[in-house]
């Protein structure tokens, strides 16, 4: 029996424990141990490392991959894909899409981790097709949630359209740790079972469950798993790389990765750590298990961002309330999977509504234009009462919004104008604007 890894030290780690603050210096001197450990696939982009490359770390983040590339010839390179919000928050048209793909595999990115927020089938579609096109690994998750209506007979349904629109794989995306590892051995057997695909299986640590789920996962025929380097795991992060390697090699799982170098990467990322807890961007909340997740299905990157945000607004001492709106706010919301966009959008309300003191007396644009359609279909049933207050006499729709979004390239290309030096300069713009435009005035003086 064999079972491969992929680490998330690079961009998942990194955005659930250290709200994705980890600048291309402080790892750049061990790639050359994480391209020889013998992993799957090194996790390293998507996901929010774009816009915080942008907006924190004032690094090119097509730079930042490609400087990846060159450091780890040997192995898979994988990033995190929003279906048709590509790295942002919003949908986009299509021809960004497709292009934003195309230049992300020239680039360096091997596999492609496709979903969308809502699980909903039309959201992904483009951006698969363009994956497979550009000879690129699509791998098409699902966004594990536990809700009235989320079940396993709906689960193994989205898996075979993923399958049958041409996926590579099926990674089963539980991001807020909340599947369990009876949960997740049912689950993985049913896709084996029902799939002709290699099932991926992504969890976290925050409620404790991670590391049993994934050696269940393992038992029931899973083909790989995230995990990340021990230092920098569990918590809101991944379960930890060399725990899982140790374990299941005693169960006789064939699994060739280097143990020596785990542990050089280990030792490094602990100064990282060090660093990161000195200068108080790891909070040690988010180090820590919190069964409570199970109530609240609060994500990793979502839980120490709200951290953050609290923080920033003098209004921590709130913390416990927000959490507890957070699922009232779901269901109003037809029980959405709490994964970005979502995660923010639902954070949001749940947070304006108990700073405010009010639920729903502010109702900010990202959620009128989800309840009107225009992020896709909401998996169950929304609160009347909301939608009549949010848009009026206004319908919500039913269709792929991208649909009637017209071409935007050009026309971003236009408007950013000779700061662009390049097609990734223009998409970077196009996913984040403002953010892109600042960074690419001081880069070009």
């Amino acid at each position: 029996m064999e079972i491969r890894f992929t680490e998330t030290v690079l961009r998942d780690a990194n955005q659930s424990q250290l709200a994705t603050r980890l600048a291309y210096e402080d790892f750049e001197e061990i790639l050359p141990a994480l391209d020889n450990a013998g992993f799957y696939s090194l996790e390293c982009w998507g996901g929010a490392t774009f816009d915080s490359c942008l907006r924190y770390l004032n690094e090119d983040p097509w730079e930042r991959l490609r400087k990846i590339r060159k450091a780890c010839p040997n192995t898979k390179l994988q990033m995190l894909l929003r279906g048709q919000n590509i790295l942002g928050y919003r949908h986009y048209p299509d021809d960004i899409v497709r292009l934003f793909v195309e230049k992300s595999v020239e680039n360096g990115i091997d596999i492609i981790r496709i979903f969308d927020a809502l699980n909903d089938i039309r959201n992904i579609k483009v951006a698969v097709e363009e994956t497979i096109k550009c000879k690129a690994h699509a791998q098409g998750a699902i966004c594990y949630t536990v809700s009235p209506i989320h079940n396993l007979e709906n689960y193994v349904a989205y898996a075979k359209q993923m399958e049958d629109m041409g996926v590579s794989s099926i990674a089963i995306k539980d991001m807020a740790g909340i599947m369990s590892p009876k949960e997740c051995y049912d689950l993985v057997k049913a896709l084996k079972e029902n799939t002709s695909l290699p099932v991926v299986v992504h969890t976290h640590g925050t409620t404790g469950l991670g590391s049993m789920t994934l050696l269940k996962a393992a038992e029931a025929g899973a083909d790989v798993i995230d995990t990340a380097i021990s230092c920098l795991s569990n918590g809101t992060s991944q379960p930890p790389t060399e725990t899982l390697v140790y374990t299941l090699k005693q169960f006789g799982y064939d699994i060739d990765i280097n143990m020596d170098e785990l542990k050089n990467i280990n030792d490094f990322f602990k100064n990282v750590r060090s660093k990161f807890l000195e200068n108080g961007q790891l909070n040690p909340l988010v180090m820590a298990t919190d069964a409570n997740a199970l109530i609240y299905q609060v994500p990793g990157g979502m839980l120490s961002n709200l951290v953050a945000q609290l923080k920033a607004q003098n209004a921590f001492d709130k913390f416990n309330q927000v959490l507890e709106e957070t699922p009232k706010v779901r269901e109003d919301l037809g029980y959405p999977p709490l994964v970005t966009p979502m995660s923010q959008m639902v954070g949001v309300q749940a947070t304006m509504n108990v700073l405010v003191g009010e639920r729903y007396k502010l109702i900010p644009k990202e959620i009128k234009a989800y309840i009107r359609g225009e992020y896709g279909k909401a998996p169950g049933s929304l609160n009347p009462e909301l939608v009549k207050k949010a848009l009026g006499e206004e319908q919500p729709i039913d269709y792929r919004f991208a649909d009637s979004l017209e071409p935007g390239f050009e026309k971003a290309k236009k408007e950013i104008g000779s700061l662009a030096k390049s097609d990734e300069d223009v998409l970077s713009y196009v996913a984040f604007p403002q953010v892109a435009e600042k960074f690419l005035r001081e880069r070009n003086g």
